[in-house]
């Protein structure tokens, strides 16, 4: 059911339809994400009580918490959220592309190629090179493969079935590459870029928040103005064309954003894995089709799921800081088989 929400103006009015649902599911979601907010940043081989962590970030705090808080637990916090809100946009972009439930980034092959360019610096220009530029070898390298996923399954035109089969097809032959140079590196080298490939959020500062901010300030506005096209997208190639979407262009625009999302995720958190797959589901659940929705609620499932992980790996097996992959896999595996059984027909 749908409620009529008229917003009045000196010049009229105007007038615009918004599920009451979807009103409500906004309101929980955000509240869920505060409460996680200030959970996450209670708990940890110290406990701060919650009414001292809220005078901490309003300035109001006696200043015994403020390293624990400000410099070790808050910039964790906010790059988890904003990498799991990448993810999780990238795995709907995927499968609007796609229409296909099972496409995400780390199925279609960007979260890969991440890995792929990662594993190359952190091997062979790891104390060379400043590891401030890790970030960038990881985006670079999920843009590289994606421009090679796309242009292999380019004749005449991209569809997607041929996407998704050359994307699971270069996400194996990556995964091949960065064993075989785990095989072939040192000791140290070796679990440092495992510890990584895993994903994990184990010593996030400040500039990673900067750094990881514009990428998700950007791309997720840019996702929503496209989200329409999405929408019609789903239809067919044919019938977009029909009424007047330009296909070929939209998909591009939309996988560089995919790319650029997931890209920047892999970046600072290295493989964290099926968040992209998991987050449109459970938002399609909540809010329906509607991409405009869709776009802003898996941006905070995708948060949500990867700072609760998060939680978990480093607090559940204290003194050991887990990496939070190993508990999105731990989900999203069994999910990921649930989905090929129920689309087995497909």
């Amino acid at each position: 059911m749908s409620k009529l929400l008229t917003v009045r103006t000196k010049s009229g009015s105007i007038s615009f339809q918004v599920e009451r649902r979807t009103v409500v599911v906004f309101g929980l979601l955000l509240l869920v994400s505060l409460l996680l907010f200030i959970g996450s940043l209670s708990v940890g081989s110290t406990f701060i009580p919650p009414h001292d962590v809220i005078k901490q970030l309003f300035g109001y705090g006696t200043g015994e918490y403020d390293f624990t808080i400000n410099t070790l637990r808050l910039p964790r916090v906010l790059l988890a959220f904003m990498v799991g809100a990448a993810l999780g946009v990238a795995g709907l972009i995927l499968q609007g592309i796609v229409r296909n439930p099972l496409a995400a980034p780390d199925i279609i092959g960007i979260t890969s190629g991440g890995s792929v360019g990662a594993m190359i610096f952190i091997v062979y220009f790891m104390g060379v090179v400043s590891i401030t530029w890790l970030p960038f070898a990881a985006i670079i390298g999920a843009g590289l493969v994606s421009i090679v996923i796309y242009l292999l399954a380019w004749n005449k035109g991209v569809t997607p079935i041929r996407l998704i089969l050359i994307g699971i097809g270069v996400t194996a032959a990556m995964k091949a590459f960065v064993t075989m140079m785990l095989v072939l590196s040192d000791m140290a080298v070796t679990t440092k870029a495992y510890l990584w490939l895993t994903g994990s959020l184990y010593g996030a500062h400040w500039q990673d928040v900067y750094a990881m901010l514009p990428w998700v300030a950007i791309s997720i506005p840019l996702t929503m103005l496209m989200a329409q096209t999405l929408g019609v997208k789903e239809l067919g190639d044919d019938i977009a064309q029909g009424l007047g979407v330009k296909v070929q262009m939209y998909r591009f625009a939309l996988l560089f954003t995919s790319v650029a999302l997931a890209g920047s995720a892999v970046a600072f958190a290295g493989g964290i894995q099926f968040v992209g797959l998991i987050a449109p589901h459970i938002s399609r659940m909540l809010v329906g089709r509607s991409y405009t929705s869709l776009v802003i609620v898996s941006s905070f499932i995708g948060g949500i799921i990867v700072v609760m992980a998060d939680i978990v790996a480093r607090t559940a097996f204290l003194p050991f800081d887990i990496p939070a992959g190993v508990f999105t896999a731990a989900i999203g595996a069994p999910y990921f088989i649930y989905l090929l059984y129920r689309n087995r027909n497909m």
